[in-house]
């Protein structure tokens, strides 16, 4: 089974703010979503009526958010996490940015046949 990151506090709702945020469910995976209601949309996952991904994969728990100020910035950077590998987005939640520049440069590198992608931090 794969180890579960430590659970943050949902942070208070800010009038303008956008969240990204990222849930880790009991059986490790992980699921990345925006909204403007951090604290109701948690609410939701946690009742399994948030995601397929959540009803599917219940016990979530929140192990990281940012906000945002911008909808289409907060939608932009949702599409970015997702499409992240799962050792940058536990670096990330880590708060690892050493290990997360390295798994950037090793996955640009490996576009042109330089270092191995897999290297975890």
């Amino acid at each position: 089974m794969r180890s579960l990151h430590p659970v943050i506090a949902c942070p208070e709702s800010r009038h303008g703010s956008f969240w990204v945020y990222i849930l880790q469910s009991a059986d490790g995976t992980y699921y990345v979503g925006q909204t403007r209601d951090l604290r109701e949309r948690l609410r939701k996952h946690r009742l399994g009526l948030g995601s397929k991904h959540t009803h599917d994969h219940p016990a979530v728990r929140l192990v990281y958010a940012e906000t945002l100020t911008e909808l289409t910035a907060a939608v932009q950077r949702e599409a970015q996490l997702k499409r992240w590998s799962r050792p940058k987005k536990e670096a990330l939640v880590r708060g690892d940015f050493d290990c997360l520049r390295k798994l950037s440069q090793s996955h640009d590198q490996s576009a042109d046949g330089g270092l191995d992608v897999s290297a975890n931090c």
